[in-house]
């Protein structure tokens, strides 16, 4: 394999047939690649059939040319198919309010190059991570929402993520609702974080809830953002456990601690085109 090649990442899910690994890996030989990593999965009860693969590009087309082409085979064996070439990287906006964990350790993880992106705008509906925005060098929006205002902030939110090509939105904390016109408008994902072990408390203040209930597990969500509050699609999650001596100090501490991590996980299986989604499921390959 040639050190340099370029790779092609491709995620196919549909309908459950014979001699689908076989005819996807003889596609890419047949046109010159050379897989370096494959994973299937099959959901017996739904009959759907998933793939992730992986392949170092070494024909005589360029990664372009090949990506095209094999949405073309995808379509032809009755797959829905994504492809993504390496190097590509995705443009990628934080949407923050006032905590700043999560905003801090998403930028840092990318700064050390644990994300394939670039993180090209942050828009907050406070001014209070302006100045830290500021010093990472990313453009900074402040937008303020209330009520009688949201759709057009909203307005303003998209056409911002429009003009910077955005692909990724990340909720990182941003304590705000996006409303059904805003996320059928963006046509992008958008991916939450919520301080909680969904579908458990969900709504405002989850650790004030579980600490009143008693619980002995709280945990952190990482989901993508649909119209249905706090009901789409699962990412990754994570728990920890607390006994009765936990305040509600500690849960909030132990779960920041939780949100980083889970949110970090979740945008990472993103960005290296590790997820599909159905039916409100996700399956997200190792």
């Amino acid at each position: 394999m040639a050190p340099n090649a370029p790779r092609i990442v491709a995620l196919l899910s549909g309908p459950d047939q014979k001699g689908l690994v076989s005819k996807v890996s003889s596609w890419i030989f047949e046109n010159g690649g050379n897989i370096i990593h494959a994973d299937q999965h099959h959901d017996p009860e739904a009959g759907v059939f998933f793939q992730r693969v992986e392949w170092a590009v070494e024909g005589e087309r360029t990664a372009e040319e090949d990506a095209k082409a094999f949405y073309a085979f995808g379509d032809s064996i009755g797959m829905k198919t994504h492809v993504a070439i390496s190097g590509c990287n995705p443009k990628v906006a934080l949407m923050v309010s006032k905590a700043d964990h999560c905003f801090h350790d998403l930028i840092l993880r990318w700064k050390a190059g644990d994300f394939p992106c670039e993180i090209a705008l942050i828009i907050s509906n406070h001014e209070t991570l302006k100045e830290a925005s500021e010093n990472y060098g990313i453009p900074f929006a402040y937008i303020p929402v209330a009520r009688e205002t949201k759709s057009e902030a909203e307005a303003q939110q998209l056409a911002l993520l429009k003009q910077n090509n955005i692909e990724l939105v990340i909720m990182a904390r941003y304590m705000q609702v996006l409303s059904p016109i805003f996320l059928d408008t963006i046509g992008k994902p958008v991916i939450n974080i919520h301080h909680s072990f969904l579908p458990a408390f969900a709504g405002a203040k989850p650790y004030h809830q579980a600490h009143k209930r008693g619980v002995k597990l709280i945990g952190a969500t990482a989901h993508y953002a649909t119209a249905d509050l706090d009901q789409g699609p699962i990412i990754h999650q994570a728990v920890a456990n607390i006994t009765h001596r936990n305040t509600v100090r500690d849960l909030i501490r132990k779960g920041r601690d939780m949100e980083k991590l889970t949110l970090a996980t979740a945008v990472s299986r993103h960005l290296e085109n590790r997820i599909l989604v159905y039916e409100n499921k996700t399956v997200v390959f190792d």
